[in-house]
C-alpha cells in the first residue's frame, strides 16, 4: 500500500529557543503541515545566537501542544551520548503519551555533537555497526518483556521498558550513502535524507539501495515512507530569500572540512568562508509556480514525505505563506 503524501516542517533547533520553536510547531499545524521534525543536537552549527534544546523534552511539549501532526527526530544518534536503552525508554514514553504520532529518526551521528563530551570519534564502519546494533536493541526492548543483550557495543541485563505503546514507534533511518540506505530499507520503517546534493545521488544510489534493502527483508519499498528534508528559502522578496541562506552557510562546507570539528565557534568561522555560495544548497524562490517546479524532481522520484526547512528568522511568516501558496498546490498535483 502506497504511503500518503506528507508535507512537514523542520523545527530548526539550532536557530531558535525551545519556546519559539514550540510556537512554530503549533503554527505549522494550523497552517496545514502534516508533520514536524526536530534535530537532536548537543551543540548547534553556529555559536552566535545558537540554540540546542533537548529534543526529547521538546517533543513531549510539542505533542501536548498539538493534536494532529506527526512528530519526530531528524535525526537522533542512539549510539554515543545515549545508551540505546535510554532512547527506547524515551520514545516508549512519547509513543505511549501520543500514540501513532511519534517517529524515531536515527543516524550515525556527527562529531560536533559527540566530541564535546570527550567521546572518541570512530570511523564510518564502527559508527554504522553501532547504529545497527542500537536499532536491534531498541526493537527488542519495545517488543519483549525482559531483555538480556550482549552485543559488541551495548549490553543489558533483564532490562524492561515498562511504559511503551501497544504499537512500536516507527524507526526511520537517515542515510547519505547507498550502504546505509540499503540498511534503511532492510531494517527501518522509513528513509530520511536531505536535499541539494545532486539528483543522481537520490535516483541512482539512495532510492535504488533502499528498494534493494526492502526486497531483502521481503517488503516492498513502495509502501515505506521516503522522507527528505528539503531546504527551501521562499519569500515574496527574492533578495531577502537569498540573504536568509547565509546563516546556514555551514551546510555548503565540504564534508571533509566539517568531519573533525567539535566546536561551534570553529564551525561558524569556517562557514563565513562560504557565505557567498550558501544559497546553492537551497531552493530559492519568490514565485509559487517556479517553486513547485523546483520541488517537482523530488516528488517525481518517489519521495512521499517532504519536510521543509526554511533558513530565515521570519518562520511565522514562512509558515503562513507556505501554507497558503505552496502546500495546496503540491497536494492538488501530487496527491
Amino acid at each position: 500500500m502506497k504511503p500518503p503524501l506528507r508535507l512537514g516542517y523542520k523545527a530548526s533547533a539550532e536557530q531558535f529557543s525551545s519556546r519559539e520553536l514550540l510556537n512554530f510547531a503549533v503554527a505549522a499545524e494550523k497552517s496545514g503541515f502534516d508533520s514536524v521534525f526536530i534535530s537532536d543536537h548537543f551543540q548547534p552549527w553556529r555559536h552566535s545566537d545558537g540554540h540546542a534544546p533537548f529534543a526529547f523534552s521538546w517533543l513531549a511539549a510539542a505533542g501536548e501542544s498539538t493534536s494532529r501532526v506527526l512528530l519526530g527526530t531528524s535525526v537522533n544518534t542512539p549510539t554515543f551520548r545515549y545508551h540505546p536503552a535510554l532512547v527506547a525508554q524515551a520514545f516508549g514514553t512519547l509513543g505511549e503519551m501520543f500514540p501513532e504520532r511519534m517517529v524515531l529518526g536515527v543516524g550515525t551521528g556527527e562529531h560536533l555533537n559527540e566530541g564535546a563530551l570527550g567521546i572518541a570519534w570512530p570511523d564510518n564502519k564502527e559508527r554504522f555497526a553501532r547504529l545497527r546494533e542500537a536499532v536491534r536493541l531498541i526493537r527488542l526492548l519495545w517488543t519483549e518483556q525482559s531483555v538480556t543483550f550482549d552485543g559488541d557495543y551495548y549490553h543489558t541485563r533483564n532490562a524492561t521498558i515498562y511504559d511503551r505503546p501497544q504499537k512500536p514507534v516507527p524507526i526511520y533511518v537517515g542515510a547519505g550513502g547507498p550502504q546505509v540506505a540499503k540498511y534503511a530499507g532492510r531494517a527501518g520503517d522509513g528513509l530520511i535524507c536531505t536535499s541539494g546534493k545532486g539528483m543522481e545521488l537520490y535516483s541512482e544510489q539512495l532510492l535504488p539501495s533502499f528498494r534493494d534493502g526492502a526486497k531483502e527483508s521481503g517488503r516492498d519499498a513502495a509502501g515505506l515512507d521516503k522522507m527528505i528534508e528539503v531546504k527551501v528559502s521562499y519569500d515574496a522578496d527574492r533578495t531577502r530569500a537569498m540573504e536568509d541562506t547565509k546563516i546556514w552557510a555551514a551546510l555548503a562546507l565540504p564534508a571533509e572540512a566539517k568531519a573533525g570539528v567539535d566546536d561551534p565557534r570553529e564551525m561558524e568561522r569556517l562557514a563565513r568562508t562560504v557565505e557567498d555560495v550558501a544559497h546553492r544548497r537551497w531552493l530559492v524562490s519568490d514565485n509559487p509556480d517556479e517553486h513547485i517546479e523546483q520541488l517537482r524532481p523530488y516528488l517525481e522520484l518517489g519521495f512521499n514525505h517532504l519536510v521543509f526547512h526554511s533558513p530565515g528568522d521570519g518562520q511565522a511568516r514562512f509558515l503562513e505563506l507556505y501554507g497558503e501558496q505552496i502546500l495546496p498546490r503540491i497536494r492538488k498535483e501530487f496527491s
